[in-house]
């Protein structure tokens, strides 16, 4: 397990990039998204009104994404050197482009 610090570092830097690639597909395919590297949320109208939740969770060192009324937990894989959702084996973009592509109807790539 990556120590606190190391965790944290980690999950502010991905959180940082996350917030940059969503806001520019926010501006292509008309969602919001808000909050900082304590948690980001993307915010849905059309086609139906959704929020999506990505927050780290410090004790146990996972990132944590609420979306599709699903709760998926990403650990770090050192071998990869991201956060992996274990039974898929998609890190948090992959995640993130298949959540939102579903929500949307369109395919769309984090």
């Amino acid at each position: 397990m990556l120590a606190e610090h190391d965790f944290q570092k980690k999950a502010d830097a991905l959180f940082d990039d996350l917030k940059k690639r969503l806001l520019n597909l926010g501006d292509v395919h008309d969602f919001d998204v808000e909050g900082e590297s304590g948690k980001l949320e993307v915010i849905f109208e059309v086609p139906e009104p959704a929020r999506f939740v990505i927050s780290p969770n410090s004790p146990i060192r996972e990132i944590w994404v609420s979306a599709l009324s699903t709760s998926f937990k990403l650990a770090w894989s050192e071998a990869r050197s991201a956060f992996i959702l274990q039974k898929t084996g998609e890190d948090l973009y992959a995640v993130m482009s298949r959540v939102i592509s579903q929500q949307l109807g369109t395919q769309v790539t984090v």
